[in-house]
C-alpha cells in the first residue's frame, strides 16, 4: 500500500513538472517569435526573412515529436502581439502579411459554392428537359400510330400490289 502511494505521488510530480515545462516553453517561445518577427520587421527586412526567423526559433523551441505548422506559428505571433499591445504596437501593421490569402481562400471558397450550385441547377434543368422530351414524345408518338393506322390498311402495305 505504502509503495502504491508512492508511485501514484511520483507520478503527479512528474505531471505536473511536465505540464508546466512544456507551457512555459510554448509560452516563451511565441512571446520571443514575435519579438524575433517584429523587431526585425521594424528593422526594415522584408516579410520572408523575418518570419523565416521567428518561424524556425519557435519550431527549434517547440520540440517534441509533432513541429508545428506554419498556420500555428502564425496564429502564435498574432495573439502574443494582441495581447502585449503595449510592448508591440509598432507591429500591428506587419500581422496582415501572416495571414495573406484568407480573402482569397474566401473569394475561392464563394467561387466553388457557385459553381456546384450551377451545376446542380444544370442537372435540374436537363433532368427536367429530358421528362418533357419524353413526354412530348410518349404524345407524338401515339397520335401517328393512330394516323398510320387509319390511313393504310394490309392492302396498301403489300409490296407486291402495284
Amino acid at each position: 500500500m505504502q509503495r502504491f502511494k508512492q508511485k501514484k505521488l511520483i507520478l503527479f510530480t512528474l505531471g505536473v513538472f511536465t505540464t508546466c515545462t512544456f507551457t512555459t516553453n510554448k509560452v516563451n517561445a511565441s512571446s520571443f517569435g514575435a519579438e524575433i518577427f517584429c523587431t526585425m520587421r521594424d528593422g526594415g527586412n522584408d516579410h520572408e526573412s523575418s518570419w523565416d526567423a521567428a518561424y524556425s526559433y519557435i519550431k527549434k523551441q517547440k520540440g517534441g515529436l509533432f513541429k508545428i505548422s506554419p498556420k500555428n506559428a502564425a496564429a502564435q505571433i498574432t495573439e502574443t502581439v494582441i495581447r502585449e499591445k503595449d510592448k508591440f504596437s509598432y507591429c500591428v501593421e506587419y500581422l496582415d502579411s501572416l495571414h495573406p490569402n484568407r480573402q482569397l481562400i474566401r473569394d475561392l471558397e464563394k467561387e466553388e459554392k457557385r459553381k456546384e450550385k450551377e451545376a446542380k441547377e444544370r442537372e435540374e434543368r436537363k433532368k427536367r428537359l429530358e421528362k418533357e422530351l419524353e413526354e412530348t414524345n410518349e404524345k407524338i408518338g401515339g397520335e401517328l400510330n393512330e394516323e398510320f393506322t387509319d390511313e393504310f390498311t394490309d392492302e396498301t402495305l403489300d409490296r407486291y400490289s402495284y
